[in-house]
């Protein structure tokens, strides 16, 4: 689930920004998992048997004949992601093994690399920090992307082209802190924290408080005034049912995409000063794979186009609030949008 369980460390989320990942960490991750991994791991996975045809997608079958793996990460979105992108290519034709919901990061990611998988959905911002090891963000999305695309080229991945959907860090507030206080950037609550520091409160997880890239950074760039007495650490998912109340604090860090900030009617500060990184979705493709059945480009862009954070909000909503099953809410969707039939 995208719970609290899948959150912290942040590795285990979109944007997980630990130390640049060698190809030994990353080798011996993945030797970790294959023998751990159960029914959605690397051993093993489930074949899609939905009786799925094509749509707007697919047509003609390009895809007949071809066996292609899908995996993912551990949380909701992601999950949702993997379903879309098996769906569609079951479709289009391929025989589909689905091996989502590998725990962490890297377990994921190795699996296409090595051919143990052949496509997943990646974040933008995960990839150019946490694998490729830089420091510093791209500031434009598009340019993150390339640089992101270009990179991991000469790592065995291409990158198709990516999403709207940008999941990243956020601080959000209930609505009525929202009009009592009246912010509505991070200026302003940076502007908050110096006219009435005892509003200013926060609740964040562990590393968020921690990272340069998280709280300090964000502090740092706006001038905000937020001592550690008026900042309470707890779990992800807890987070937002604090907010809502108006309980512990008054702004908390969420994720863009997050279907509860609308379920919970929480209203999301804009980052007006564009510190945080972009984390757009974008499938990222074994390259042999994609040589192999160049189709599956023409498959997937249509779907991606069409992946904002309002749907994003929505879907992860169905699987988060609603309880739903994550392949039965990424079927639902591609047949509304008629990219593929039942």
């Amino acid at each position: 689930m995208r719970g609290p369980d899948t959150r912290s460390p942040r590795a285990r989320r979109p944007g997980a920004r630990p130390r640049t990942v060698t190809a030994a960490a990353a080798a011996l991750a993945l030797a970790l998992l294959l023998p751990l991994a159960g029914g959605c791991g690397l051993t093993s996975g489930s074949p899609l048997a939905d009786g799925v045809r094509p749509g707007s997608v697919g047509r003609g079958l390009p895809l007949k004949g071809a066996s292609l793996t899908v995996t993912s990460k551990s949380f909701s979105e992601n999950i949702l992601l993997g379903q879309i992108m098996g769906l569609a290519f079951k479709a289009a034709g391929a025989n589909v093994l689905d091996r989502t919901n590998i725990q962490g990061s890297v377990g994921a990611r190795e699996a296409v690399r090595s051919g143990g998988a052949d496509a997943m959905y990646e974040y933008t911002g995960t990839a150019w920090i946490t694998y490729l090891g830089h420091d510093r963000p791209v500031p434009d999305p598009q340019a993150q992307w390339r640089a992101v695309r270009d990179a991991d080229a000469r790592n065995g991945l291409t990158w198709l082209a990516p999403a709207a959907l940008d999941n990243t860090y956020a601080l959000a507030m209930s609505r009525a802190a929202a009009r009592r206080h009246g912010t509505r950037t991070l200026s302003d609550v940076a502007a908050l924290s110096r006219s009435a520091p005892g509003a200013a409160t926060l609740c964040v997880e562990t590393e968020f408080a921690a990272r340069d890239d998280g709280l300090q950074g964000m502090a740092r760039t706006y001038g905000m005034n937020v001592p550690a007495s008026r900042v309470q650490k707890m779990d992800g998912g807890i987070i937002y049912t604090q907010v809502s109340g108006g309980r512990s604090c008054t702004f908390g860090e969420v994720f863009t995409t997050d279907g509860r900030i609308a379920a919970m009617r929480l209203v999301v500060m804009h980052d007006d000063r564009r510190f945080f990184p972009h984390y757009n979705a974008a499938p990222e493709i074994n390259s042999a794979t994609l040589r192999r059945y160049p189709a599956i480009k023409d498959v997937l862009d249509p779907i991606t186009a069409r992946l904002d954070n309002d749907v994003a909000r929505r879907l992860n909503a169905e699987v988060d609030v609603a309880g739903k099953d994550p392949r039965e809410v990424a079927e639902q969707w591609l047949v509304e949008e008629g990219f593929i039939t039942r």
